[in-house]
């Protein structure tokens, strides 16, 4: 082998390792999973975001079907306004599915929590889930438990 072919050959490998870590960090930034995909778009109001952040996964029994698209505030009610982008495929929500704002783990990202409900109707582009549940603040249910402990002695 001469030294021309081995140097294609090391090119040739270092593009590959090179397409490889862009997949992985496109994976791992969740871009990749909505990169020109037909999707449609809900609303939850909720009263206390905690750290949710747009791009935000959501999620139904575990599996991801979509992602939190914006985040606004209602001057009017006080409430935050999430718009949740999701999938096409996962189209069929009841109308009465509930949306909660969970945390992965004791300190993981937040992420929007899907429980479909057990209506026929389904919701559909643009329909707002009446149903929200805020986010659980750490230090709040921490304080709450601290407070109530020492009220007791």
């Amino acid at each position: 082998m001469n030294s021309r072919s081995v140097e294609l050959l090391v090119g040739l490998f270092m593009l590959l390792f090179l397409g490889a870590i862009l997949i992985l960090a496109l994976r791992a930034s969740n871009l990749a999973s909505f990169a020109g995909g037909d999707s449609y778009s809900l609303t939850a109001r909720f009263e206390n975001i905690g750290g949710l952040k747009p791009k935000a996964a959501v999620s139904a029994s575990g599996v991801r079907v979509g992602q939190v698209e914006s985040i606004e505030y209602d001057p009017e009610t006080f409430e935050a306004i999430v718009t949740l982008d999701i999938e096409q495929q996962f189209d069929a929500f009841p109308l009465d599915t509930s949306a909660s704002i969970y945390t992965a783990g004791l300190l993981g990202e937040q992420y929007v929590g899907l429980e479909p409900g057990a209506e026929d109707d389904v919701l559909a582009d643009s329909d707002e889930i009446d149903q929200t549940q805020s986010a659980l603040v750490l230090e709040r249910l921490i304080g709450q438990v601290l407070f109530s402990r020492s009220g007791g002695d």
